[in-house]
């Protein structure tokens, strides 16, 4: 039987992403003591890694096909196959940003103030390639941990590049944004030889299909309800629909169904006002796919 060897980011985004396939319906266990996962697919074989090593091991092939995030893809320069992305962090659904920070009472006001200047950052290889695209010529050292803490020691580094979600941790250590690199997210990537295999292709591509469909049903929901013919034009007008809805007729010739995709965070405002509308018999349901 083929098998896809897919890696899997451990740490972090382990919980987000487990989470993700389960909507995908694959059901994955995991043991604290090990590696490799157990996936309801004989012809899945799971690896779990850290995401800043995923990407070098796809391009090596012992992996097929990983998640990782654009950032350790441009750290690791590598060469592979980038098939989607998921626009999720580990705490929010949306994006991290690796930004470029000083302290907040630094004489350096843009990136143009780098130059010469020491960085200390986990991403080394992006961000000095980041300032190098720029003209910008800077001493750009590896961070072994505390980053935040190191720019606000005088004499060890004048500004970082780091991660951030909701730029909470900065505004803690009292740093300030100088310039955002670029926004990171996980992305599904293929080994170029598994790309051509078309077994394989074809199955990383079905992984993909429902990883997609699983993530664009984050945060939305279903809503069904009854609605009187004559009722309809000014309901469907109040729906802030995914799609146009989908509208069935009833056995009584007087009432038609109404079926429509909505953001979860405005069905507790909108059901009373469909209520007021004249709908009946409203219904709200969870998603685990939306496939375009």
């Amino acid at each position: 039987m083929p098998v896809l060897k897919i890696g899997l980011p451990s740490g972090s985004l382990q919980e987000s992403t487990l989470n993700l396939f389960a909507k995908a319906g694959y059901r994955i266990r995991t043991s604290p003591r090990s590696y490799t996962p157990v996936i309801d697919d004989l012809e899945l074989e799971g690896l779990f890694l850290r995401a800043q090593e995923i990407a070098h091991y796809v391009e090596r092939g012992v992996l097929d096909i990983g998640l990782t995030g654009i950032d350790w893809i441009r750290e690791n320069e590598a060469e592979v196959v980038e098939i989607a992305e998921f626009a999720y962090s580990k705490t929010t659904s949306q994006p991290a940003r690796w930004v470029i920070a000083v302290p907040e009472n630094s004489a350096i006001q843009t990136i143009r103030d780098l130059q010469g200047k020491r960085v200390a950052t986990e991403l080394v290889t992006a961000t000095r390639n980041y300032l190098k695209d720029r003209g910008i010529t800077a001493e750009v050292e590896y961070s072994w941990g505390s980053t935040e803490a190191k720019v606000r020691v005088p004499g060890l580094v004048d500004a970082i590049a780091e991660i951030t979600e909701t730029g909470s941790s900065l505004r803690a250590n009292k740093l300030r944004v100088v310039e955002t690199m670029f926004e990171t997210a996980p992305r599904l990537i293929a080994n170029k030889q598994t790309w051509v295999d078309a077994w394989k292709r074809e199955k990383a591509r079905n992984i993909a299909t429902l990883l997609i469909g699983a993530f664009n049903a984050e945060d939305k929901v279903g809503l069904k309800m009854n609605v009187r013919r004559t009722d309809l034009a000014r309901i469907v007008e109040n729906l802030p629909a995914l799609n146009n809805p989908t509208v069935a007729n009833l056995l009584d010739k007087n009432w038609v169904a109404i079926e429509v995709i909505v953001d979860e965070r405005v069905v507790r405002d909108i059901i009373p006002k469909l209520k007021k509308l004249g709908a009946e018999g409203i219904i709200e349901y969870p998603l685990n796919k939306v496939i375009y």
